[in-house]
């Protein structure tokens, strides 16, 4: 029988949600280990000037522990 945990993590990029995604998803399997997916709960933009300069992502993060 397998246990899993769920973490939160906030990713940014300058160029997309989807690149935020990406780097979020990377940067969590650098510390977490057995990672079985991930869900995006919340999206968010900065806006300066007129113009969008970040793109955020909140992620839930799902992970396996180890036995």
């Amino acid at each position: 029988m397998s246990v899993a945990r769920v973490t939160e993590i906030i990713a940014s990029s300058p160029q997309s949600f989807e690149d935020a995604i990406h780097k979020g998803i990377e940067r969590a399997t650098e510390t977490l280990k057995n990672i079985e997916g991930a869900w995006v709960q919340d999206q968010k933009v900065v806006v300066k000037d007129d113009k969008i300069i970040e793109y955020r992502v909140n992620l839930k993060v799902t992970f396996v522990l180890n036995d």
